[in-house]
């Protein structure tokens, strides 16, 4: 019987965008823990990011690397992207974490507004799969999108570009499934109330979001990264978006 390529010894490659902060942290400290390299994309968090790639190869010689690029900016994620895969030659799975997020009420709606939260949050994530593509058949590998457990049923208050964008990224996600099977998996991950945003920082407000969900309690970024470890490891699943929210879909 031939050698699995874990038991050769290979060391696979994760690029997780939006890496040095938050959720995007998370994600890739779970995944380095469990044998990945880890590409570490940012935008502005140089500091942050420099960090986490300090403490991932302390951990571990020469498994991170830091890459700086904005999402917004198509040359930016092909460079990006061509970064990413020829580090170490491989690419096994994207994590399409990086979003903006800020509301965007109706009588306060502008150009820069939509090419930045779209921008971020759908077309960065289509691009960039479309730019990894070829490394990820290669692999066999798989994409993970993080999406938002509320836009498709119960869309955010003053929020409609970000809906928009993150509803589209779910479709997104199952276009995506079905373009690149056989060779490349595709998945999402919709997480609820998480971490608090900027903009959520009111008590009552806050309250209000925990009695929203089924548990009673606000998520942590582990939570998110854990799913998008289940799903780069379930290899008969593609296609699925799997919501880590608490149990607010079931109130």
């Amino acid at each position: 019987m031939s050698a699995t390529k874990a038991e050769m010894g290979v060391e696979k490659v994760a690029l997780v965008t939006g890496a040095a902060r938050r959720i995007g942290l998370s994600i890739a400290e779970t995944l380095h823990a469990q044998g990945y390299k880890v590409v570490a994309h940012y935008h502005r968090s140089q500091a942050d990011a420099a960090a986490l790639v300090e403490k991932l190869n302390g951990i571990r010689e020469s498994s991170a690397i830091a890459i700086a690029a904005n999402l917004t900016d198509t040359n930016d994620v092909k460079a990006l992207a061509t970064e990413a895969t020829q580090t170490w030659g491989r690419l096994d799975l994207l994590v399409n974490n990086a979003s903006s997020y800020y509301p965007t009420p109706l009588n306060e709606l502008n150009d820069t507004s939509w090419q930045d939260l779209l921008g971020s949050n759908l077309k960065a994530p289509l691009e960039l799969s479309a730019a990894c593509k070829q490394a990820l058949v290669a692999a066999q590998g798989a994409i993970i999108n993080i999406i938002d457990s509320n836009v498709l049923t119960r869309p955010i208050d003053d929020h409609p570009i970000y809906s928009a964008a993150k509803a589209g990224l779910h479709g997104l996600t199952l276009s995506l499934a079905r373009d690149l099977a056989p060779k490349v998996r595709v998945n999402g991950v919709a997480p609820g109330a998480i971490m608090w945003a900027e903009n959520e920082r009111d008590p009552a407000e806050q309250a209000a979001i925990i009695e929203a969900t089924a548990l009673g309690r606000l998520g942590a970024a582990e939570d998110i990264a854990n799913a998008v470890l289940f799903l780069s490891q379930a290899s008969y699943v593609t296609g699925y978006v799997m919501k880590v929210d608490g149990g607010k879909n079931i109130r």
